[in-house]
C-alpha cells in the first residue's frame, strides 16, 4: 500500500499534512488527534494518526496504524 511513515512533515501545519498524506494515498483515513490524547490501540492499514500540538503543528511522525 506503499509508504507507512512521514518523518519529513514533523512540525508542519495538520492542515497541509493531512492533505500530503490523502493526495498519496487517497483511500486512507487520515485522522488529526490532539497530541497526549488516548485512541484505541487497534491497527488499521487504511488509517493514519495525525497527531498534532495546541498550535496545529505536527508532533510526532504520521504513522499508518
Amino acid at each position: 500500500m506503499g509508504k507507512r511513515e512521514w518523518p519529513e512533515l514533523v512540525g508542519a501545519s495538520a492542515d497541509q499534512v493531512v492533505a500530503s498524506i490523502r493526495a498519496e494515498h487517497p483511500g486512507r483515513e487520515v485522522v488529526v488527534v490532539p497530541e497526549g490524547s488516548f485512541v484505541t490501540l487497534d491497527y488499521r492499514e487504511d488509517r493514519v494518526r495525525v497527531f498534532v500540538t495546541a498550535d496545529g503543528r505536527v508532533a510526532e511522525v504520521p504513522r499508518v496504524g
